[in-house]
């Protein structure tokens, strides 16, 4: 399986890799990056999770993309389709590193996966599942032009995160994108 590199005007979209190990570490320590992404996990937690990302192309045939700044190739976060087993739908993820926040990376990344998941993994909705108290997230949410579904559940271990179905269909995504919405 070939797996894709997506270019935005500022980022590289491709296939998490080894070469990505201490960076994402370095993001899943961080307190502020992962107050609205389950909490600070050790590096064996932290392997284990990039370990599941990358398996995630072979199993699924998708999975977050690294994404690199494209003039330093400097690794920046993880954006992208997700769904584990069970997960309440087909996701559009996002997480940026804490420097890098408010800088637009996230909804550059975000559009160029959706763009991605809508026409060519053939995706009919979209979700982003998040924390009623994570605003960052909630705006981008919106700027992408989802809307709020309401309450959703994750599957285990994750059940008891309290998290909102934000949303969109892809033909409301098509049409925004067309500048018909």
């Amino acid at each position: 399986m070939t797996a894709p590199v997506l270019l935005t005007e500022r980022l590289l979209l491709r296939p998490l890799g080894p070469e990505d190990a201490e960076a994402w570490y370095a993001f899943h320590a961080d307190p502020v990056t992962m107050r609205h992404l389950g909490g600070v996990q050790s590096r064996s937690v932290a392997w284990r999770g990039l370990c599941a990302m990358a398996g995630a192309w072979s199993i699924r045939g998708f999975s977050m993309f690294a994404v690199t700044l494209r003039d330093t190739g400097e690794w920046i976060g993880r954006v992208g389709p997700w769904q584990p087993e069970d997960w309440p739908g087909t996701e559009i993820g996002w997480g940026l590193a804490s420097q890098f926040a408010g800088r637009g990376f996230a909804r550059e990344a975000a559009t160029a996966a959706i763009n991605y998941a809508v026409d060519v993994l053939g995706w009919t909705d979209i979700i982003h599942t998040i924390a009623p108290d994570n605003a960052e997230s909630i705006a981008l949410a919106q700027r992408l032009g989802s809307t709020n579904r309401g309450r959703t559940t994750l599957p285990p271990p994750l059940e008891a995160l309290p998290v909102d179905d934000w949303g969109q269909s892809a033909a409301d995504w098509r049409a925004r994108r067309a500048g018909r919405g």
